[in-house]
């Protein structure tokens, strides 16, 4: 039984060793082990406050790369409708172009066949004064008093003669 129920002088030492073991770990130890607890206390929160800067700072970074995108879209879009514009006018212009050409080209063939006609009109009446000349050198060498005789050289000309 003296297991279960200590003596006065164990309980004594006990305490007293208790004590004193009390007074060195304040002494010498609480105060390391306390600074330290308040060090690592500190940096933890330091840790907090540079995760929760960090974490502006990224929401910051997000909607400026957003900004940014947005912006690039937009100029993009500018860009390709800038683009689409240009090409519409090139494709006018090119119309536009075309059909100058056309119709200069169309007018330089009507004033060629206006001027090949006019010449083949000259031709033909060249032609025409020529064989008049022709007919009457011919009567004129026959001889002018018989009338019949004139109008049957003239008929017989110009049955030769083959108008085009």
């Amino acid at each position: 039984m003296s297991l279960i129920t200590p003596e006065f002088g164990l309980l004594f030492w006990q305490t007293l060793i208790f004590l004193i073991l009390l007074f060195l770990l304040a002494r010498f130890a609480w105060k390391p082990i306390l600074g330290s607890l308040k060090e690592r206390e500190d940096s933890i929160d330091q840790a907090l406050k540079m995760a929760e800067q960090a974490k502006l700072e990224m929401q910051n970074l997000k909607a400026g790369n957003e900004k940014l995108l947005a912006d690039a879209r937009h100029e993009r879009d500018q860009m390709l409708k800038e683009g689409q514009k240009i090409a519409n006018q090139l494709v006018e212009q090119a119309k536009t172009t075309a059909v100058e050409e056309a119709n200069r080209i169309s007018q330089q063939a009507r004033e060629a066949i206006q001027q090949e006609k006019n010449q083949a009109l000259a031709e033909v009446k060249n032609t025409a004064a020529q064989l008049s000349v022709d007919i009457a050198e011919r009567v004129l060498r026959r001889e002018l008093a018989d009338p019949a005789a004139q109008q049957k050289l003239v008929d017989d000309y110009l049955k030769d003669v083959k108008l085009n």
